[in-house]
């Protein structure tokens, strides 16, 4: 691994469309902080498992929340950790062809593979939990009560070093097949964007909407 890319291995380089690959640290960083929501997969009693999560990104480390009854958080404790591969997907379009075999989407998708280790250290957990928080809302965990005793130790944390971690995307318009240019149907690529609406205050809240949220809900910040 160099400063500017992730090591290539055979978990991480693909088998089909490789020219949609990269392992460069900053596109792969890119994804990674423009998401909050992740897929956890692991093996439980001989099965796979995908299990959706939060995490955050802090340098060269995922963490991923979790409850400390759940199965992950389980085998992540134990010395030798737990083997995962972890997921994030944005998409970007759809990509309508006037084929139904020529249909596509415009995606940008990060796959980190490795062991995750649950976090034990205090300093590391309080980190982590004000990074879990900050990566759905930027500036969040400065303008709320940090968790308590009880609540954190009902709370589990799993680190996973990006050792392993490839990005793979798809961009631009539609690869009509030439015959089929003639045929009457439509096609094109129709954006995906997430937006988020007007924040909803709870009853018991009376101040102004913060500006870090309002600048967050406008877009300012990355979503």
């Amino acid at each position: 691994m160099s400063d500017t890319a992730y090591a290539r291995t055979p978990r991480t380089v693909p088998t089909r469309s490789r020219d949609r690959a990269s392992w460069d640290r900053a596109a792969v960083h890119a994804v990674l902080d423009s998401a909050w929501v992740c897929h956890l997969g692991f093996v439980a009693d001989g099965a796979p498992v995908v299990l959706p999560t939060i995490y955050a990104r802090v340098g060269d480390a995922l963490y991923l929340h979790g409850s400390t009854g759940s199965r992950p958080l389980r085998g992540a404790g134990a010395d030798e950790g737990l083997p995962v591969c972890v997921t994030v997907t944005l998409v970007d379009g759809i990509v309508l062809a006037k084929s139904a075999f020529n249909h596509s989407v415009n995606y940008r998708s990060v796959v980190a593979h490795g062991t995750a280790f649950q976090v034990t250290d205090p300093d590391e957990l309080a980190t982590a939990l004000d990074a879990l928080v900050d990566q759905a809302v930027p500036g969040r965990s400065a303008d709320a009560r940090p968790a308590n005793a009880k609540e954190a130790a009902a709370t589990a944390v799993v680190r996973l070093d990006l050792d392993e971690v490839s990005l793979k995307s798809r961009t631009g318009g539609v690869n009509d097949d030439e015959d089929d240019l003639p045929l009457p149907h439509w096609s094109g690529v129709v954006p995906v964007r997430t937006v988020y609406a007007a924040p909803e205050p709870h009853p018991s809240t009376t101040g102004p909407v913060p500006g870090y949220l309002a600048d967050f809900v406008a877009g300012e910040l990355p979503c």
